[in-house]
């Protein structure tokens, strides 16, 4: 018989190379053949619910790593729940109208929408739109996400449909929805007005002029021959010029230079004069602001009145103190002159283009236009002086080009009537990370208007009626009626048919004595679609529930979609759509820069999985301090990939021991442990307790760094390393083994509990050889609870001690090992001297210790010349006198003690003997 025969070396099918690019889609091909997400769904029936809602990602395009990021924290949240006492259901859904589809149809598939009609067109969008909602949905399974994917949200289907129809027709009962004409941001390149969601800032290059207006009626203030002076950097907005706003409590002073007479704010005079190379500007005489109000002056180069008028929103950060005001290109001008009775002139069309409303530069792009207007104004003299600056500017998110603001009669949401309710609200959601709330508020605090019309087809129609005399329609019974009417047949009925066949049979209004009506051709904002999901999917569902305990989007959903969400929730339901919003940052290169093709630093989901496989990206995601933005490179994955290989042969080590254990025969109560195995018991009660809080809390790099550490530290360098010499060595049911294995199994079953929201296809492949276990998927059971027994603060005491003279211990080994004193650490002797009583006292009562330091044998003295110290103890170390065992290899002067087996310790010879008789 061969003594290796003779031992309990570890056996297990569980593979020692993950393989996942081949073994996970197969295992996810079983959860679909299970139907696993309906058998958890029907285990977790009856418990409290918690809904995570899904902000619906767009429907276009390969999935990228914010997509992998987001739904992969959303999975490991659920997952979690279902495990921790909750029913919580997962429902994805898709955001699917706006220009992205439209842009797509018409540059990637060659469509000319010109040649179809507005319905015709739709269809081709939803076609589309559809297309793409299946091959993100594949690689949204591919990376692992559990959900009801056979049954999503998708905003373009009928039911969702009618149930924002209601949401909106609910606002204007409330008297929340107008028309009106006023300044919106304006992207010529989308040829439509975008809410402030769809803005992002980038560096644009602009001219930066100072321009001088001629007074022509000093109002018995001025004497007619001064000139004020204001600072722009959009020149192109000089021919929709109708007033100069001063703030009335600053102080304007009449500055003398060159034999001109020029009125700027006092505090910007040295930087005026700076730039605009004024030599000894004399001050002849000063004003309040307020004294200026209602002087005329005249526009560079139209026979037209420039009127001084007076603003708050006038500052001294830049500028000249006086502003330059075009009612129909900027907000605070809009607002302000309205109070001056002056109406919001845009001689812009939808495309940027000049009309005849600004005579000489009709036909003109309006960014290009900026050249020709500076020459006029170079030419009549009033230009002072011109540079270029880069500075930020906003622009189309879609387009990446640059916005305007342009005024247009557009359909608003008047935020302000309801925004006291909105910031009462943020105060009762919980905030994840807490500064959120703050960043909220502010968004809110100051906000006016939403304006939620857009000039294109693809999206859901304003359901709006006008009469002959061109008032708006909006009641009950009309927005009862298109509901229903989109239920039926989705919204391209709008498009499909005339409006008096849209309206309820026999309807009749005042506004309209001959009956006749049109319809609204403008569409809703988008961001009107994802925010009325909890309506349409909270609300509709019947295995959801309004309010949500969660949403989690990336950082830029604060302006997006948690906005839109809160804005209509709090509108008609008077209470916010979730208790908690959870953020998470962007995705970044390794070195901190963000991807783009055009870098070529692009990684793609698809291409880490085939590399590495779903459940590594999953651990990525969960090592991430998702809080801010979030690194990801080829070295970092490398990182988390070992991380992995450490995890699943720990794991794989564990199930390779337990080939003979029958937790329902051969486990030992917790009395029963041998001590080393109590505490051993008692860390991992504490890694569960520690693990689950950081669930709890949302903090998932705490339980990558957790596990990996107790996997590394705990398991490895210790309890798996000193057990080799009894798991291998003693009989199979010894006492001393079957109590570590009775640890073992446990520390298995809750490893793999623990870590099945993270590696759900490694976990569950794992749980498939653990002995004892009856559910067909550890996604059918529950996390494990936290138990630590009474002893458990005399053990962990005594132990932690133990531990800190095995440091000291090991240290010694090391350095004899470099001293070529010993070889490996079965050769050596150790001899330990305590520092203290209590330490010899400990060491003394503790059995085994030669196992637990992996030497052949531990000597306690009160005094050794050749011990060095060290922290706790001091320690010799020397090379065994005894011979080597060759079936344990320990060093033991035993050898040979039994005639028939020569080569053989006292342990070992009368277990081979058994063994040989069995």
């Amino acid at each position: 018989m061969s003594y290796k025969d003779t031992l309990h070396m570890p056996q297990t099918e569980f593979p020692m190379r993950g393989n996942l690019p081949k073994r996970e889609p197969e295992m996810q091909q079983n959860w679909e053949e299970q139907n696993i997400y309906q058998k958890v769904q029907e285990r977790t029936k009856g418990r409290p619910k918690f809904i995570l809602h899904d902000g619906p990602p767009y429907a276009n395009g390969d999935l990228h790593m914010g997509h992998a990021l987001n739904k992969v924290l959303k999975d490991i949240i659920v997952r979690h729940k279902s495990m921790n006492g909750y029913d919580a259901p997962y429902v994805p859904g898709w955001d699917t109208h706006g220009l992205p589809i439209e842009v797509a149809l018409t540059k990637k598939k060659k469509i000319n929408r010109k040649e179809m009609s507005p319905a015709e067109f739709r269809k081709l969008c939803e076609e589309y739109a559809l297309q793409q909602i299946n091959n993100q949905r594949t690689q949204f399974k591919q990376i692992g996400v559990r959900g009801d994917w056979d049954n999503p949200y998708i905003t373009l289907r009928p039911d969702f449909e009618a149930n924002q129809i209601k949401v909106f027709g609910e606002m204007a009962k409330r008297g929340y929805i107008y028309k009106g004409k006023k300044p919106v941001y304006w992207s010529p390149s989308s040829e439509s007005a975008l809410a402030e969601a769809e803005i992002e800032y980038q560096d644009k290059r602009s001219p930066s002029i100072y321009v001088a207006f001629n007074v022509t009626d000093g109002k018995g203030v001025l004497d007619g021959d001064e000139k004020f002076v204001i600072w722009t950097t959009t020149p192109w907005t000089i021919p929709a010029n109708l007033a100069i706003a001063v703030h009335p409590e600053l102080t304007y002073v009449l500055v003398a230079v060159n034999g001109e007479k020029y009125i700027i704010a006092e505090e910007l005079i040295d930087e005026v004069a700076e730039k605009l190379e004024w030599n000894s500007p004399e001050i002849q005489k000063t004003w309040k602001g307020s004294e200026l109000e209602n002087i005329v002056a005249k526009h560079p180069f139209y026979d037209r009145d420039s009127l001084v008028i007076l603003g708050d929103h006038v500052t001294t950060d830049a500028g000249t103190g006086c502003v330059h005001t075009a009612p129909g290109h900027g907000e605070d001008d809009f607002w302000v002159a309205k109070q001056y009775g002056l109406e919001a002139l845009s001689p812009v069309d939808d495309k940027g283009v000049f009309t005849d409303e600004a005579p000489g530069f009709e036909g003109e792009f309006y960014d290009k236009a900026n050249k020709s207007i500076t020459e006029k104004l170079e030419e009549t003299g009033a230009l002072l002086h011109l540079e270029f600056i880069t500075h930020s500017y906003p622009h189309d998110w879609r387009t990446k080009k640059p916005t305007i603001f342009r005024a247009t009669s557009q359909w608003f949401a008047s935020i302000k009537d309801f925004r006291d309710d909105i910031l009462s609200e943020i105060k009762n959601v919980k905030w994840h990370p807490h500064w959120g709330e703050t960043r909220m508020w502010n968004m809110v605090k100051d906000r006016e208007d939403w304006c939620i019309s857009r000039q294109r087809v693809w999206g859901v129609p304003i359901p709006v009626f006008y009469g002959e005399t061109g008032e708006p329609i909006i009641t009950d019974e009309t927005i009862e009626h298109v509901a229903e009417l989109f239920r039926e047949h989705g919204s391209n009925v709008w498009f499909e048919r005339e409006a008096k066949d849209l309206l309820p049979a026999g309807f009749t209004h005042p506004s309209s004595p001959n009956g006749e009506f049109t319809k609204e051709t403008d569409i809703m904002d988008v961001w009107f679609d994802s925010g009325s999901t909890h309506q349409g999917v909270l609300e509709e569902r019947e295995e959801l529930q309004r309010p949500a305990d969660l949403y989690l989007e990336g950082s830029d959903q604060y302006r997006g979609w948690f906005n839109s969400s809160l804005s209509t929730a709090v509108a008609v339901t008077g209470k916010a759509p979730y208790k908690g919003i959870l953020s998470h940052g962007f995705t970044l290169d390794g070195q901190g820069r963000k991807m783009s093709k055009s870098m070529g630093n692009v990684i793609l989901p698809s291409k880490l999985m085939k590399q590495y496989g779903a459940d590594i990206l999953r651990l990525w995601v969960a090592s991430a301090d998702y809080s801010g933005d979030v690194r990801i490179s080829d070295d970092i994955m490398k990182q988390v990939a070992e991380v992995y290989r450490k995890i699943r042969n720990t794991i794989r080590f564990l199930l390779g021991n337990l080939q003979d254990f029958d937790p329902a025969k051969d486990a030992l109560s917790y009395e029963e442990l041998e001590e080393v195995d109590q505490f051993m018991y008692i860390r991992l009660q504490e890694t569960i307790d520690k693990v689950k809080k950081a669930y709890d809390a949302y903090d998932f790099s705490v339980i990558y760094h957790t596990i990996s550490n107790y996997a590394t530290v705990d398991l490895s360098s210790f309890y798996m390393d000193f057990a080799k010499d009894i798991l291998y060595i003693e009989k199979a049911d010894h006492p001393r083994r079957r109590s570590i294995q009775t640890v073992y199994h446990e520390i298995v079953v809750s490893l793999t509990k623990l870590l099945s929201p993270i590696l759900s296809h490694t976990m569950d492949e794992a749980w498939s050889y653990i002995p004892g276990v009856n559910e067909e998927s550890v996604q059918l059971t529950d996390l494990p609870e936290a138990k630590l027994p009474e002893n458990a603060g005399t053990v962990k005491e005594k132990w932690a001690a133990l531990m800190e003279v095995r440091e000291d211990v090991l240290k010694a080994l090391e350095e004899a090992r470099e001293d070529k004193v010993i070889g490996k650490s079965l050769e050596a002797l150790v001899t330990i001297v305590p520092k203290d009583e209590k330490t010899f006292d400990l060491l003394k009562e503790t059995e085994n210790l030669h196992q637990y330091f992996i030497v052949s044998e531990v000597r306690l003295e009160e005094a050794n010349h050749l011990a060095k110290a060290y922290e706790r103890v001091s320690v010799a170390v020397e090379e065994h006198p005894g011979e080597k065992c060759q079936r344990c290899w320990v060093s033991t002067e035993t050898i040979g003690n039994d005639p028939n087996y020569p080569d053989l310790c006292e342990r070992c010879a009368p277990i081979v003997e058994d063994m040989r008789s069995e």
